[in-house]
């Protein structure tokens, strides 16, 4: 994936797969950069405003990935740590293309 932030997400068969660490009741829906984990992996920091109750911030955490990379919301799938602050998500399309969009929202 090049250097910059690719550590955050690989690609995948489908698409890509994006470490997410979560906050949810974050005031506003954003993309806050990277943040690097105890592990010393990757993760995009996402914020959303709503409670973290009945998969809400699941779906608001997917439209807010959908929109960084520029593609429809049913293309993004929660793979990993529904019930977590740390996800996985699987983002289907040419993995080359969503991640140079993401490299690009994440720069701002």
């Amino acid at each position: 994936m090049g250097d910059g932030h690719a550590r955050a997400w690989c690609a995948a068969p489908e698409g890509l797969l994006v470490t997410v660490r979560a906050t949810p009741r974050g005031g506003r829906d954003a993309l806050d950069g990277i943040v690097t984990l105890a592990d010393g992996r990757e993760a995009l920091k996402l914020r959303v405003s709503v409670a973290a109750e009945d998969g809400k911030a699941n779906a608001a955490l997917a439209r807010l990935l959908a929109k960084a990379a520029g593609i429809a919301p049913s293309r993004v799938e929660l793979v990993s740590g529904a019930t977590a602050r740390l996800k996985t998500f699987r983002l289907t399309g040419d993995a080359a293309e969503l991640s140079a969009r993401l490299e690009q929202a994440v720069a701002g």
